[in-house]
This record gives C-alpha cells, sequence and structure tokens, in this order.
C-alpha cells in the first residue's frame, strides 16, 4: 500500500525551491576517464564494434556473482548467453532472479559458502566461459597489511576464490569508477594483483559511460576484464555520442502519469498535496532540501537521467510531473524490459533496480566477448581435432 510522503529529514532542513535551474553535468568521471587512458599503456585492451554483433559459435555460458536482482544476467541473456548460476545472499533480490531466471542454478546465501567445484559437478558443467560480479573492494587496506575482518575485503577475495576454482575463460568485474582513484590507485593494483596471483595475468580495465550505448540514463561504470589464455581484453566501442545520448521522456513518457500499475512496479511514493506544492517549486537538477541536495532532486527535462538510485524511499523527482518517479520508470531508465518483475515492496524494487548494472551496457559487454570466446572455441576444436 503506497503511504503519504513523509519528510525523512530532520526538521530544521530548510526547504530550497527557488534556485535557479543548474546545467546538466553529463561528466561526472570524465577526469578518472582522462587520466585512466592518458596513462593507459595496456596492449591487451581492445574495442569491438557492437553494432552488428557476431553470432556465438558455441553456447557459452556465465555465472554471476553478487548478481542482485540480475541486470547483468539479463544483458547476457540477451547478448546470447545461457545463465548456469547466480550467487545473491539478499533474500529479496536473490528472489528477484529466481523468478526472472528460472531456469538458472540460484545460491541464495553468502559467496563465502558457495562451493563452485561441487557445483559445477551436480548440474554437469565440466567448463564455465565467463565469470561476472560486482565485489565491494574498498575494503581494502593498501598500506602493506590488509584488515581480513573487513567484510567488503574478505567478500572481494571470495570472488577471487570462486573464480580460481571454476576457471573460466574470461572474467568481468565491475564496480564505481571511484574504486580506480582510491588511495591513489593502490587499491586498482591490488585488483590487478590478485588476478595475477590466480593465472589471469594480462588485467584491463577501463570505464564505460552506459548512454554511450543507448542507456537513457548517465551512469559510468569501472569495468575489469581478463582472461587465461593471453587473449586480448575486449570492450565494447561506443555506439552515441555524448549529443545523441537518449533523453529521459524516450524511456518513461508512455508511462500513467498518476495512476500507478502495481503489476508491472509503476508505483511511487504517494504525495500530500502540500508535498506536492512543494515538488512544483524544485526546477531541473534543483533538490527539494538545502543540505540533502542529491535526495529528492529533478530530472532535466531532454536530457538523459542523473543516475538512478533509491534514497529514502523516494527517488529522484520526474521532471515535469510533481512526483517522484516509480520504480518502474526506474526500470525503464536501467533498460530492464516491462516483463522483468521485482520481488518485495516498491521500496525494495527501487533499492534493487538502483544497485543494478543496466542490462544494455552488459548485452554490450556480452557481444564485445562474442568474437574472442568464438577464437577460443574454435581453437580448441581444432586442437582436439
Amino acid at each position: 500500500m503506497q503511504g503519504t510522503q513523509l519528510s525523512f529529514f530532520s526538521n530544521d532542513e530548510s526547504l530550497n525551491p527557488h534556485k535557479k535551474p543548474k546545467t546538466p553535468k553529463l561528466g561526472r568521471y570524465e577526469r578518472i576517464k582522462r587520466e585512466l587512458e592518458k596513462n593507459d599503456n595496456d596492449p591487451y585492451k581492445t574495442f569491438i564494434d557492437v553494432d552488428n554483433p557476431l553470432i556465438p559459435a558455441s553456447q557459452y555460458n556465465f555465472v554471476d556473482l553478487f548478481c542482485g536482482a540480475g541486470g547483468i544476467t539479463q544483458g547476457l541473456v540477451q547478448s546470447g548467453f545461457q545463465a548456469l548460476a547466480s550467487v545473491e545472499i539478499n533474500p529479496i533480490a536473490s528472489a528477484t532472479h529466481q523468478k526472472n531466471f528460472p531456469q538458472c542454478h540460484h545460491f541464495c546465501g553468502g559467496i563465502e559458502d558457495f562451493e563452485p567445484k561441487s557445483w559445477l559437478q551436480e548440474i554437469g558443467f565440466a567448463e564455465v566461459n565467463i565469470v561476472v560480479g560486482g565485489p565491494p573492494c574498498q575494503g581494502f587496506s593498501v598500506a602493506g597489511k590488509r584488515d581480513p575482518k573487513d567484510p567488503r575485503n574478505r567478500l572481494f577475495y571470495e570472488f577471487v576464490r570462486v573464480v580460481s576454482e571454476i576457471r573460466p575463460w574470461y572474467v568481468v568485474m565491475e564496480n564505481v569508477p571511484g574504486i580506480l582513484t582510491i588511495q591513489n590507485g593502490k587499491v586498482k593494483q591490488a585488483i590487478i594483483e590478485a588476478f595475477n596471483s590466480i593465472g589471469y595475468a594480462n588485467v584491463s580495465v577501463t570505464i564505460l559511460e552506459s548512454a554511450d550505448y543507448g542507456v537513457p540514463q548517465i551512469r559510468p561504470r569501472a569495468i575489469f576484464i581478463a582472461n587465461r589464455f593471453g587473449m586480448p581484453n575486449p570492450y565494447p566501442k561506443a555506439q552515441l555520442l555524448p549529443e545523441e545520448y537518449k533523453p529521459i521522456e524516450s524511456a518513461i513518457s508512455d508511462l500513467p502519469e498518476y495512476t500507478p500499475i502495481p503489476e508491472i512496479n509503476h508505483q511511487w511514493t504517494r504525495h500530500s498535496a502540500e508535498y506536492m506544492q512543494r515538488i512544483a517549486q524544485v526546477p531541473p537538477g534543483g533538490s527539494l532540501y538545502e543540505k540533502y541536495v542529491d535526495a529528492f532532486k529533478r530530472q532535466y527535462p531532454g536530457k538523459p537521467s542523473m543516475t538512478v538510485k533509491e534514497n529514502h524511499g523516494g527517488t529522484h523527482i520526474h521532471p515535469y510531473l510533481n512526483r517522484v518517479i516509480s520504480a518502474r520508470e526506474m526500470a525503464r531508465l536501467q533498460t530492464f524490459p516491462d516483463s522483468f518483475i521485482f520481488a518485495g515492496t516498491m521500496k525494495k524494487a527501487m533499492w534493487q533496480i538502483g544497485n543494478a548494472v543496466p542490462p544494455r551496457l552488459a548485452e554490450c559487454i556480452g557481444s564485445a566477448l562474442i568474437p574472442y570466446l568464438n577464437k577460443i572455441a574454435l581453437n580448441r576444436l581444432g586442437t582436439r581435432g
């Protein structure tokens, strides 16, 4: 049931509805990306045109660790891959994944309890082509010691453990771009060294902007790719220039303005009349609050969505309606199909969507991998012949 919107912030927090419209900042991580490219001498990184993706030479499969609701799974399935297994500790996100990928073998629990070798034996698959996932990496101690009690530290090394036991052809790891600059790049180096230690000697990393691939949202992601064959690490070439980015309206304008559709998660927190009057005064790029400027911020019309997230039961304000965007609108901005239904309450649906990787971005990453997976598959077939 929808409730009336209340303030989630302190009573002394003044509303701020009269500020002038701001100019959208579409290059939040441009500095990090420029520095990465400036100092990039990685001979294994390559960019692949995915406008007309190749047909897989075989039925390639993948395992999705820290899968959440299944953004990466959805994208890789769209690019022709088979979802073998997923691991997720959150029961609601796990329920969403199981609902949308019933053929995938799903493990709901901590990754430290996941035993990949026995699991592979049980389902009859001897080889995995890709392991993907987004483990937390901010828990690294890079001063020569690592704190084994830091759960984020432990979870990353559990990801590495599973990769070392499964031995996939390729490994793809995603995270926020800021991971590349923590401790002046030492965390990034620690990640690379961890993969080197298990036989993935040539690790590449780049920042991919989701909007470059038709996602109607500004959402950059740091993508690490490595393989154990000394092959190139392929990334998808950008498909759109910034002036060609899809605007927010292209994804959400056909949804009912003030009529919820619970069956497809088109729900939002109902606002009181007074709250709606306050929202009406918020300009594009402005926030309802003076201090908490990233909460209840109005989206820009005619531009890609700002990075969507769930914030205290609310999301960004709709670009031209006097309400926050709905869970389904968030999902549309993430490129989830309407057939993808999220389990749990409206707030939990928003949380799952806000934490997901856009399926369209994952689909393009999968399409970029296919040419090199084909080469490995054909080389192995030739060797056996």
